[in-house]
């Protein structure tokens, strides 16, 4: 890095901080570790602003899934994207909530697949043909997905119709029907047991692994929370640490706190500035948190996702505790914890707990 930074100080070209940060990107969807550490160094003295890394790649994410579309369905596919992002734009200077890069990608994923089974399950090129069966058929094939899909299929159709490609809106009138209740899966206490073995006297398990798995398993993070912690959100006097947006510090039991310790530890090797505790190869010379990518495999290897496990914890408080004190103690809002009431669980996913029928 320090070589190739002396043949871009060498050369004819301006070197001031910010052309010099554009010079130093490379082509394609990474730009490269040298331009990731100045984009940092720079931008944590005030001597440059920030590259159009980040939008760039949302920019390419987002026209892979519109290149993917039957190219007869192609173009309004695309000409709702740009509609999303006139929207965001607007929401953005109006200073209410614009959709996120992830929404908008979800949304054109959606409209890849419905007309990827148009054209090719129902044999129709022109979405002015498509009728209520045909979405009744789409929102078949994954059922779980079903609400989301359809919230996606009214936006487009409705920006269809207002542009005359569609006369009628097909999935006007069709409802989601799903439970609303939980209805993912959940761990048994065996599960459990095995995994907090794993997790407390594993020397082979990565300290990642663990830090993420522990904090999950008894005090119902969630990837993000753990991702974002940082080294001044510890006490190590109280034990305890903040967690996300909980309005109170966690108190950690001693588990907790030796496999926090390891994770520092492991932290500490890699001689980083970086201040939060959970720190790659890619994040150490920077300041960023670890990527959503690394974070949602770092449980690979035990074979659960982090979401499953962290449903299971929610599910045992709620109905072990008052929901509302749980949502308080989350910061999370009080409708959220309603759907974990066994009332509203199927009584086979509550590990440990038997219902009584009148």
């Amino acid at each position: 890095m320090i070589t190739s930074l002396g043949r871009l100080l060498l050369d004819e070209q301006l070197n001031h901080p910010q052309a010099l940060l554009e010079r130093s990107r490379r082509s394609g969807r990474s730009m490269g570790s040298l331009a990731r550490a100045l984009e940092t160094f720079f931008t944590g003295h005030g001597m440059a602003m920030a590259t159009d890394q980040a939008e760039r790649l949302a920019a390419g994410r987002r026209q892979r899934r519109i290149d993917a579309v039957p190219e007869p369905l192609r173009p309004t596919v695309d000409a709702f994207a740009d509609f999303m992002m006139r929207s965001r734009e607007r929401a953005r200077r109006a200073g209410t909530r614009p959709r996120s890069d992830g929404t908008i990608e979800a949304a054109l994923a959606i409209m890849r697949d419905l007309a990827r089974f148009l054209a090719g399950e129902r044999g129709k090129q022109d979405w002015a043909l498509t009728d209520v069966h045909d979405v009744e058929a789409f929102l078949a094939g994954s059922p779980k997905a079903r609400k989301r899909r359809l919230v996606v299929l009214g936006q487009f159709f409705r920006f269809a119709r207002s542009r005359k490609i569609v006369l009628v809106d097909p999935s006007q009138g069709l409802t989601s029907r799903g439970m609303s209740g939980f209805t993912g899966a959940t761990l048994t206490l065996d599960q459990q047991r095995v995994l907090f073995r794993r997790w407390t006297t594993g020397p082979a398990v990565h300290p990642h692994e663990a830090l993420l798995g522990m904090l999950a398993l008894l005090h119902g993070a969630s990837s993000r929370e753990v991702k974002m912690l940082q080294t001044a959100d510890l006490d190590p006097h109280a034990r305890t640490t903040r967690l996300g947006d909980r309005p109170h510090p966690v108190p950690l039991d001693p588990a907790s706190w030796a496999v926090l310790e390891r994770c520092l530890a492991h932290r500490e090797a890699q001689r980083t500035d970086n201040p939060h505790v959970m720190v790659t190869r890619q994040t150490k010379s920077g300041r960023g948190p670890a990527s959503t990518a690394y974070v949602s495999h770092v449980l690979d290897a035990c074979g659960f996702p982090p979401r499953m496990i962290r449903c299971t914890r929610l599910l045992d408080l709620v109905n072990t505790m008052d929901p509302k004190l749980v949502a308080a103690a989350f910061g999370m809002d009080p409708e959220a914890t309603m759907i974990y009431l066994s009332d509203r669980v199927d009584e086979t996913r509550l590990s440990g707990w038997e219902t009584t029928k009148d």
